[in-house]
């Protein structure tokens, strides 16, 4: 600890550095950095401990800034994500406003990217410098009261934008659920079974939907789609496209005599992927929520032509509940908080040819053969073939379809193991003299009573193989191949080539980010990967908030999940809406960007250039004007404008050039003494 006589000087600066246990000490010489940051100008008291973020940390902060005078504080540790919000309260408690701090990464941008301890204590001091010269210009803000409206949007139908939906609703908030397609139910209502307990997957479904259709604090917008948000936290403006349906749902029964009477049936299938056809007019699956039907405006023969019109003559409500002149509507709603749970989509298996999917009969998608065990299915849960009345009786499944691939797919899509090991238990339960074959690269089974599952597919005789296929071909000449698939496959737990008949083949698909997932992003103002999901705000701390405050993700939008895990981030996300909804007034940080409009020439650049909409333009003065409340201290305005009249607050050019010499400043001396 270093402190020093410092009363010539305007500003009193604290400086603390973290050991971080050993994740900085062991690289960084922290004891040099606080001796050498204790001789800085303006620095009053130096400390180094071992833990800066545990309580006794944040006492030692607070007691130097009551007894001694701080009028600035500077904090060596991690990096701010982690625990800039402790170090600013601890400096809050002790009377000094908490924008008055300024926190220095000597972790993740120092000791944990290399192993050179003179090259690493020479740059904690070079960071360390440019916060002291930083905090010196540092300004006093105070934080904007925000009021919440407690309504919430809640996008996307599955399990997970149910769960969100329904916990806030039960705690007496509204909430409206937007889903794209006419019905909500999401990727599970497709399911069969789920793992590893076999629960009917419609059974355990159908009574939340239901749930959600009836309940009052819910208003469900099914067949819609957003198509534009303005707003902040706590005051969301939301435009929904309501789609026509030509069917009135206040009128309509749902007694589906429509559908039955269409004579056209000619339309593949996507709830069936693929397997089936279904009328023009349709409810996507027997239990849909809501139960009206939908008319498919671009197959229908009466928008084609202006003939049939048979679901409007047998039609048994009065009024006629079919309506071919309805239109669009535009919804303007206004929430609080937005919950994003739009999902998955299935990678497409005809991008791997050598699987043959396309081109060979008899291999299926996972998703195709889920609804072929479906007894709602095309056929009646039956497994068969292709020609729909021969039996296997041999199987493959091919798991990674798409997934841990440097083609692909790198990550691991998490619930292909679990659902390939769910097919084989089908087939062994619905066919048991079947053989079944089971390609694996690695078995993953992490959950509650999944290695419990595992075991009773090896009980049950399922046959594994460890190894990546290769491909998948028709049978050679062979007499007794004749129909069959053939798997090539090198088994690596003993070490030779296999080619391995069969008669069906299941490939498992990869979970993948939704198609147009980056588009959504730039629509709610959050963050994407480089995989198409959404990204949180921090992995481990805070996986359902986004960079965006009042937008928050649940499910497998924000990556890979099986169907506890989605219900446990629809419910965690509820909670946090929920939780600021009952503080009724949230504080929002008061980095926000402000335009001096006496100097501004009105050219309109940071007016296109915000991506927040936060920026109007005043036509009768000729000149912008910054809404605070919308904007997000991005800093594009600041860097476009040509005038240099955008100010970003606690990012003005004084803190930052500062910074930048203080970086720049001269080790030489430093290096050389070392």
């Amino acid at each position: 600890m270093t402190e020093k006589s410092n009363s010539e000087n305007k500003e009193r600066v604290g400086v603390y550095v973290c050991h971080c246990g050993t994740n900085i000490s062991k690289v960084v010489d922290v004891e040099e950095v606080a001796r050498w940051a204790g001789e800085q100008p303006n620095v009053e008291v130096a400390r180094d401990y071992k833990f800066m973020c545990s309580s006794l940390g944040q006492e030692l902060i607070e007691q130097d800034i009551k007894e001694k005078g701080l009028t600035r504080v500077v904090c060596a540790s991690c990096s701010p994500h982690m625990h800039e919000k402790t170090f600013r309260t601890a400096c809050e408690r002790a009377g000094l406003n908490p924008f008055l701090f300024e926190m220095t990464n000597i972790r993740e941008h120092d000791s944990w990217i290399t192993d050179d301890k003179v090259a690493a204590t020479a740059k904690a001091k070079s960071l360390v410098r440019g916060s002291i010269d930083r905090v010196i210009h540092h300004e006093p803000l105070e934080q904007i009261p925000v009021e919440i409206n407690p309504n919430t949007l809640v996008v996307g139908g599955g399990i997970a934008g149910i769960t969100s939906a329904l916990e806030l609703a039960d705690a007496g908030y509204h909430v409206y659920l937007v889903e794209r397609e006419p019905s909500i139910g999401g990727h599970m209502a497709q399911l069969d079974k789920t793992f590893p307990t076999l629960d009917c997957s419609a059974c355990i479904l159908t009574p939340k939907m239901v749930d959600v259709a009836q309940h009052d604090n819910i208003t469900l917008l099914t067949w819609s789609e957003v198509e534009k948000v303005d707003g902040y936290l706590g005051n969301f403006s939301v435009t929904v496209r309501k789609k026509a349906r030509y069917v009135n749902e206040e009128h309509c029964t749902g007694c589906g005599i429509c559908i039955e009477k269409c004579p056209f049936k000619e339309v593949d299938e996507v709830f069936e992927a693929g397997m089936g056809t279904r009328k023009v007019i349709y409810r996507p699956f027997p239990q849909a929520v809501p139960k009206y039907p939908v008319i498919d405006k671009e197959n229908c023969v009466y928008f084609k032509t202006g003939k049939c019109k048979a679901c409007e003559k047998f039609c048994p409500t009065e009024p006629n509940s079919i309506e071919f002149d309805q239109e669009d509507e535009i919804l303007q709603i206004d929430v609080g908080n937005i919950i994003l749970a739009t999902g998955y989509d299935l990678f497409d298996s005809k991008r791997i040819p050598q699987y043959g999917y396309g081109k060979l009969d008899n291999v299926f998608t996972g998703l195709e053969f889920e609804r072929m065990v479906n007894a709602a299915g095309p056929t009646d849960g039956k497994i068969v073939l292709r020609d729909k009345e021969s039996t296997p009786k041999s199987v493959g499944i091919v798991h990674c379809v798409g997934s841990r691939d440097e083609n692909y797919h790198k990550y691991c899509s998490k619930v292909c193991c679990m659902y390939s090991l769910k097919f084989a238990h089908l087939v062994h339960e619905r066919i048991p003299d079947a053989e079944i074959y089971d390609f694996y690269i690695d078995m993953r089974t992490p959950g509650k009573g999944y290695e419990e599952f595992y075991n009773r597919l090896l009980e049950e005789g399922t046959h594994f193989i460890r190894g990546k296929v290769a491909e998948v071909t028709d049978a050679a000449r062979i007499p007794e191949e004749e129909g069959k698939l053939i798997i090539q496959v090198e088994d690596t737990l003993i070490g030779k080539q296999r080619r391995i008949p069969v008669d069906m083949v299941i490939l498992s698909s990869a979970m993948e980010a939704r198609a147009g997932s980056k588009e959504v992003s730039q629509l709610f103002k959050m963050g994407c990967d480089f995989d198409g999901f959404f990204t949180e705000r921090h992995p481990k701390l805070d996986p359902v908030a986004t960079m965006t405050d009042g937008i928050l993700i649940a499910g497998a939008c924000q990556g890979p999940k099986d169907v506890p895990e989605s219900v446990s981030q629809g419910a965690a996300a509820a909670a946090r809406v929920a939780g600021l909804i009952s503080r009724g007034t949230v504080m929002m940080e008061p980095v926000r960007a402000s335009i001096d409009q006496e100097a501004c020439s009105g050219c309109k650049i940071c007016n296109n250039m915000c991506p927040f909409n936060a920026i109007i333009f005043h036509e009768d003065r000729k000149v912008s004007e910054v809404i605070t409340a919308l904007c997000q201290g991005c800093g594009t305005c600041v860097a476009a404008c040509p005038s240099g009249v955008i100010t970003g607050a606690h990012f003005t050019n004084d803190q930052l050039f500062a910074q930048i010499e203080g970086v720049l400043w001269d080790m030489s001396a430093e290096k050389a003494s070392a």
